[in-house]
């Protein structure tokens, strides 16, 4: 009997702030640009790009090109979607 497996997305998880932080933190860390990009999409799905875009007044389709593989959001757009996700950007020596 072969055994039956489904992808795993880990937008599924993502429910508190606590966790997007820790999720976020791990790819800031030692991510590539591609790779903290695709974070950021998962963490934006895990919300729900409709509910984002309403929070943060930037339209499902911006935020979709800017969390893509080639996307390149701005500071503006990340902050505001950091901000309606409940955590923030912050700085460490």
């Amino acid at each position: 009997m072969a055994i039956e497996t489904q992808p795993w997305d880990a937008a599924e998880v993502l429910n508190t702030p606590a966790d997007i932080a820790a999720y976020l933190d791990t790819y800031l860390e030692d991510g590539t640009q591609e790779e903290v990009l695709r974070a950021l999409n998962t963490v934006a799905r895990s919300k729900g790009m409709s509910a984002l875009a309403r929070e943060t007044g930037i339209s499902r389709e911006a935020l979709y090109k800017a969390f893509s593989d080639n996307g390149n959001p701005t500071l503006d757009t990340l902050l505001r979607v950091l901000r309606a996700l409940g955590v923030r950007l912050a700085v460490a020596a």
